[in-house]
C-alpha cells in the first residue's frame, strides 16, 4: 500500500485513539466521584484508557516510526478537539475561595 495512505491511515488511528482516551477522562472526572470507590474507578479508568492506546499505537506502527510519529500526531490533535467540544473543567460552587497569601 501507498506509505502516504499508511500516514493518513496512521494518523486517523490517533485521532480516534485520542478520542478514546480523552472522551474516556473526560467521562470519569464528571461521573467518577459519584461513585462509592472513586480511586478505583479512576485507577481502572487510567489503566483501561492507557492499555487501550498503548496497544494502539503498537498495532498501528507496525515497526514503523512514521507511522508512529502521525498517530501520535493524531493523538495530540484528537486532545484540543475533546478540548475544545467539551470546554474547560467546571468550577465547583462549594470550593473555597482563593485567599491572599501573607508573610508571617
Amino acid at each position: 500500500m501507498n506509505e502516504n495512505l499508511m500516514l493518513v491511515l496512521a494518523l486517523t488511528a490517533g485521532l480516534l485513539l485520542g478520542a478514546i482516551f480523552f472522551g474516556g477522562l473526560w467521562w470519569t472526572v464528571r461521573k467518577g466521584m459519584s461513585y462509592k470507590q472513586p480511586a478505583l474507578i479512576f485507577f481502572g479508568s487510567m489503566l483501561l484508557r492507557t492499555g487501550v492506546v498503548v496497544a494502539g499505537f503498537y498495532l498501528v506502527s507496525d515497526g514503523h516510526w512514521r507511522r508512529l510519529l502521525a498517530c501520535l500526531l493524531g493523538f495530540v490533535i484528537a486532545r484540543f478537539i475533546v478540548t475544545r467540544l467539551f470546554g474547560p473543567p467546571l468550577q465547583h460552587i462549594d470550593a473555597p475561595a482563593q485567599e491572599a497569601s501573607h508573610a508571617p
